[in-house]
Parts: C-alpha cells; structure tokens; sequence
C-alpha cells in the first residue's frame, strides 16, 4: 500500500528531526498522524536508527523491538542498580544515531533513566545525556498510562521522582528530580515538545472541540448534554452493517463475542497461529492463536491491506466485515457489500544487531507469527482499540472508566458523532485526566508557545 504524503506539519517534524540531533517528543490528539510520520521516518532517514517500545505489542506495531530486550535491562525497577552489559550489546548501542522510542507515554521515569544510563555506559561519555544519541519519542499522554507503580516500587518512585511519567526522569533538563545531576557534573537533555494539529481522522469541527474537551478535562454541560443526547439511541441490529462496542475490560469483550458467536448456526472452526522462534507469551501475540470461526462472525482486520499493488486498500487495520465463507487456506469476508478472500499473514518479530563486517546496525527477523489478521469483532477493548479508526461504535464503560484517558480514546475512534452509541450516559466520572499530565502540558506550552500551535490545555 503506497504511503501516505506527509501534511506541511508533519514535514517540518521529520526535517527537524533528520536534519538535527535534537531530542524530540512527538505528541498530538487522536488521529493527527503520528504513526504516519514514525513510518516515514522509518523508511527515510539517512540516519542509523533503532525502534523500539515499552510493549510486546507496541513493537511489532513499529517493527521494532521492545526496550527490554534491546537494551538487555531487567524487568521491575532499576533504580541505581549496575546495569550489566555484553560486549555484543555495548557494540549495538555504540552503533545507534537516533533512538525511535514508540507510545512512550508507557514507559515510567525509572525506566528512562535506564535508558540514559545503558547509553551513557555503553558508549563511554558518561556527561552527555543519553551517550549521545538523539532520542525521538512518539505518543500522548493524555490517551495512554504508565502501570503505576505498586509496593516498595511506588515508594522509591516517590521518593525520587515527581512522577512516574517518563517526563519526570531525571535525565531531562529541568527535572526537579535530576537537579543531582549537576553535583555529578551532568547536564540533563533539553527535550523539545512538539505537537501535531491537524486531525486527520474526523471532518466534522464541532465533534473535534468535543473531543478536545474530553482530552483536557474541560467537558461543559452543554458538550456532554450532546454526548448523552446523541448516543442514546438504540443501535442497529443489521447484520449487514456492523458495529462494534469499544468496553473497558477483557471479560466484558469475551462474554459479547462469545455470545454472538455461539448464536450463529453452523460449525464452529478454529484456525490455529504457526509460531516460529522466539515470538514471547501469548498475551504479546499481534492475534489469536487459536481463532475461533462461524459463517455469519462479524471480525476486525489487524493488519492493512498489503496486496493492493498500488490500488486503494481493501481494507485497512480497524476495518470490521463480516464472514461469509470458511476455506483451509483462507476466509471469505465481505466489507460495505464486496467479499475478499483474506489468507494468513505474517508478523515478524525483529532484533537488533551490530554487523561488523559493514559497520552497521542490522535488523534481522527474530521470530515469525503467522495467523489471518482477523479477531472477533462484536466486542474489542478500548485499550486495544488504540490507533483504529470506526465509522460507528458501541462505547460501553460499564461501571466507570478506570484510567485516564481511557474515556477519550474511546469516543477518538470514531470517524463522526453521527456513529456514537452509548451502552449509559457519560457521567462526569468518567472523563479523567492525569494531573501529572496537565502540568507537564500546561509547562511545555508556556515553554514553546507557538511553536507546538496547539491551545493551553
């Protein structure tokens, strides 16, 4: 599928970060294209770049590697602890020019200090921040959370840090927590902030300033009369035009699919994920090892259409449709009244090396995952609604929206308010933002004002 042009915004982002060695944070509401400009910069730098993410999940997304495994760090805190380093690592993390860090609004300030101190030790300049290397970091806070910490973990986390938003870590400058730094004659990084504005995904402006309002918090009486007002109406039953409901939690998922599913007449059949090498645990599988299957299943795409050849896509990773024919070899799914033979796709789980004989980093397939790029689709949960796109959508938050943000991501997928469907009211509850957020947001307008163009939060 031919990649799309980037917008004059995203442009001057990826000038600034090929033609610099500046750090830089790439943030933006929902549907802005940050994705789209991490895979340009992908496939366009000139740069010696390594992409990694703080999830198994979030790795293959970017066809990269998680941050654990790249940087070879222990899993909990890492503290002030040594950081123990192969020869074969310290040549890999010599040989990187720009770090790509994905949904690093995941990652906690614990672990970004690691980051910084691998780098450093690694590439023998212990004052120059992070060894050196640029870092380039993508994602929003205001959608996704690091895990809090829990137990003596929280503790430390308090005790060092304003935080545990990766914001916070002492490497950067600024940082109330990395004012140590300079007894030890560091600096901290300057982290430039810059934010996309241009919303690609919803046309409609008065949905957009809903939207917004959601992300900051700032839902009037009159935004949410709206809300409540147009997603109360009774969702379509057609078969024939899909919905899915976006839910808060694992359970809810299963028990909506599982229902629909055993509803339908026919035989049930299960298409079984090949797995090869070292692909992890099957909570950090792209889709589902065992793929449970009807006529009549309605299903999401997880992957976009790659057979195209240059045509419009087929289908597009969200894209929901429903099966009308089940083959060894493939799955008859018929999108918006045309039906295409889908066939299993493979996922490849990528690591990082050192080629000496060309003095380079290479990237070489780890692992292989090969299933159709289908899940069940009545039913999917918000978190793993992240970066899809619907047209129309059930949000259910049954008794509450748990985590910040999570209300936003959710109403974020859709296309238009025209296609929202409420399972209850939006109560105020339901709209949470981190506090830590605000600060760090309200901060960073007031430090680059119009350069990140996008209103106070």
């Amino acid at each position: 599928m031919p990649a799309p042009a980037l917008s004059a915004e995203q442009e001057a982002l990826f000038r600034l970060i090929e033609d610099t060695q500046e750090h830089v944070f790439v943030t933006g509401r929902a549907g802005t294209g940050k994705s789209t400009l991490l895979r340009h910069l992908t496939w366009n730098t000139k740069k010696q770049i390594a992409i990694c993410a703080p999830t198994g999940v979030a790795a293959l997304n970017v066809e990269g590697q998680t941050i654990h495994s790249l940087f070879k760090l222990p899993i909990g805190l890492i503290a002030d602890s040594d950081i123990d380093q192969s020869d074969a690592t310290r040549k890999l993390l010599n040989a990187i020019d720009t770090l790509v860090i994905d949904e690093i609004s995941m990652v906690n300030a614990d672990l970004m200090d690691g980051i910084d101190r691998s780098l450093r030790q690694a590439r023998a300049r212990r004052r120059e921040p992070f060894g050196g290397v640029q870092v380039v970091m993508f994602g929003d806070p205001y959608q996704l959370a690091p895990v809090p910490p829990r137990g003596d973990e929280a503790k430390y986390i308090a005790d060092h840090y304003d935080s545990f938003w990766f914001f916070d870590a002492k490497v950067w400058a600024g940082s109330t927590a990395g004012d140590g730094l300079l007894e030890m004659g560091r600096v901290g990084a300057e982290l430039n902030i810059r934010e996309l504005t241009q919303i690609h995904r919803q046309d409609d402006d008065a949905f957009k300033t809903m939207l917004n309002a959601v992300r900051y918090g700032r839902v009037t009486a009159d935004i949410a009369e709206t809300l409540n007002r147009i997603g109360s109406r009774t969702p379509p039953e057609d078969a024939k035009d899909p919905i899915i409901t976006l839910a808060t939690r694992n359970d809810r998922v299963n028990t909506i699919n599982a229902k629909h599913l055993d509803a339908l007449p026919g035989r049930e059949q299960t298409a079984v994920a090949d797995v090869s090498g070292d692909f992890g645990r099957g909570d950090t599988y792209p889709a589902d090892e065992h793929l449970k299957l009807k006529i009549g299943a309605q299903v999401m795409f997880l992957r976009n259409d790659v057979a195209s050849g240059g045509e419009p896509p087929r289908w597009v990773n969200g894209t929901i449709g429903t099966v009308t024919r089940i083959m060894g070899d493939s799955v008859r799914v018929d999108v918006d009244g045309e039906e295409f033979d889908v066939e299993p796709a493979v996922w490849e789980k990528y690591r990082y090396a050192y080629d000496s004989f060309q003095k380079k980093l290479s990237r070489d397939v780890a692992a292989e995952f090969t299933q159709f790029p289908l899940r069940l689709a009545w039913a999917v949960t918000i978190h793993k609604s992240q970066g899809k796109t619907y047209d129309r959508a059930i949000v259910d938050l049954g008794a509450g929206a748990f985590a910040p943000g999570q209300t936003y991501v959710a109403l974020s997928r859709l296309s238009s308010l025209d296609g929202l469907y409420l399972s209850r009211p939006l109560r105020p509850r339901d709209i949470r933002v981190d506090e830590n957020v605000r600060r760090f947001m309200r901060t960073a307008w007031e430090r680059y004002g119009s350069e990140m163009r996008q209103a106070a939060p």
